[in-house]
């Protein structure tokens, strides 16, 4: 159980209806103090809703969101000591960077002397101090994103919200913004609850994730718990990319499942709470199986492709049951990439199959 000193924003029962339409379902979830907090999920899955509950856009139907102790579910959106940065950066046309970022500071009663000051500490922190003079049109997307949350840490709120705030960068500033986030992050102090449905960006800034389908909470965890012990096929299928294979579960014990591959071999692999014998999945991630010898591997199939990714290359392999498995090989001039139509073996890492449930 997590200590309750430690929690920032602490999130009970909380369900969300549209009418009869549930956008979120009793979503329980403590968020730490000092975190890079990350609402992971697909288009719709109600990771944003849950942002601008605590944010105090949307009301709950039910259940109560704790910030620092203090229930604050029913508090107005300007009496709650957090801010939101939005897809949509929304600065001030006719203002330039420092009255941008100075403007709430100022609605908030800050003397301007102060204001300039703290205007002055932001703007070296998000490294815009030479464009503060800059109008947001002789700004690049990435630049007017920093405005944008130089804008709202100024007044030091204790929770920051991103909502997807990278979204309408291209990838390599995508990428390079990550990492000045994380280093903002770290360097404040301040809480981040981040959200994108980006398992990429999710893996690469995060203390932890929430991974959320359908208004619904399916796992909490570090980057690595999530994408090596996904707790469901949802969660295995959603964070990277794995190939997922029907098996029968024979037996289960002490967190280890015995199941038949394609093919008729047995082995013995970890195994997520609630799996049970019968029909089940199997996951493994491409960059966890080895090509080998036919002979050699636990099961054999036919290479159907190889698809270049530039520093990777992805070899598709069709199974004796028709099932198809993709190996993630890194390029290099000393690995031999095998033929199309060559039959092979696949071999899996220790403990990288795991079996799953639905």
């Amino acid at each position: 159980m997590a200590d309750q000193n430690n929690i920032a924003v602490d999130i009970r029962n909380v369900t969300k209806m549209y009418g009869a339409f549930s956008a979120l379902e009793k979503v329980n979830l403590d968020i730490r103090d000092n975190e890079f907090f990350t609402l992971l999920g697909p288009s719709g899955c109600g990771k944003t809703t849950l942002l601008r509950t605590i944010a105090g856009f949307e009301d709950i139907t039910q259940g109560e969101i704790v910030l620092y102790g203090q229930n604050i579910a029913n508090l107005l959106p300007n009496e709650r000591p957090v801010n939101t940065v939005f897809q949509q950066y929304a600065l001030f046309p006719h203002m330039n960077v420092t009255q941008n970022v100075m403007f709430g500071l100022l609605r908030l009663g800050q003397d301007k002397t102060s204001a300039k000051f703290r205007v002055a500490e932001v703007l070296e922190l998000v490294q815009l101090t030479k464009f503060a003079d800059r109008m947001p049109n002789q700004l690049s997307g990435g630049q007017q994103q920093r405005v944008a949350l130089a804008r709202a840490l100024a007044p030091s709120p204790k929770v920051l919200l991103l909502d997807e705030p990278l979204s309408a960068l291209d990838l390599k500033l995508r990428q390079a913004v990550r990492l000045e986030l994380q280093q903002i992050q770290h360097q404040t102090g301040i809480t981040f609850v981040f959200v994108t449905h980006d398992q990429e960006e999710a893996l690469t800034m995060s203390d932890r994730i929430a991974v959320i389908k359908g208004g619904q909470v399916q796992q909490v965890g570090s980057a690595q718990e999530v994408y090596e012990a996904p707790k469901n096929k949802f969660v295995a299928d959603f964070i990277g990319e794995t190939n997922l294979l029907d098996v029968r579960v024979t037996d289960l014990h002490d967190g280890k499942g015995s199941c038949i591959l394609p093919g008729g071999v047995q082995i013995t692999c970890p195994a997520a709470d609630g799996a049970h014998p019968g029909p089940g999945h199997l996951s493994v991630r491409p960059e966890r199986i080895a090509i080998t010898s036919p002979n050699e591997g636990l099961v054999q199939g036919k290479v159907k492709r190889h698809i270049y990714l530039g520093t990777d290359m992805h070899v598709e392999v069709t199974l004796m049951d028709s099932e198809t498995v993709t190996v993630r090989m890194q390029n290099s001039s000393q690995i031999q990439i095998p033929e199309a139509g060559q039959t092979i073996g696949l071999e899996f890492e220790a403990d990288a199959a795991r079996l799953l449930v639905d």
